[in-house]
């Protein structure tokens, strides 16, 4: 099991939640994403190392832009 945290930009209400989790969930090997708006930070847990490549166009396909460090 692996855990990875991303901070998203321009989630802003419940429907960003849940467009965010829904995308990166269907990642394959995901399996719980945990969202907090107030951060903006996006935890995903998976069976084996996500390619950040991967949520990034998940969250892009949700309409936010992950950040980089």
């Amino acid at each position: 099991m692996t855990t990875s945290e991303y901070k998203v930009k321009g989630m802003t209400c419940g429907h960003c939640v849940s467009a965010v989790t829904e995308e990166v969930s269907a990642i394959e090997g995901v399996t719980d994403v945990k969202v907090d708006l107030a951060s903006g930070v996006v935890t995903v847990s998976s069976t084996a190392p996500v390619e950040e490549q991967a949520v990034r166009d998940a969250v892009d396909e949700a309409g936010y832009e992950l950040v980089t460090s």
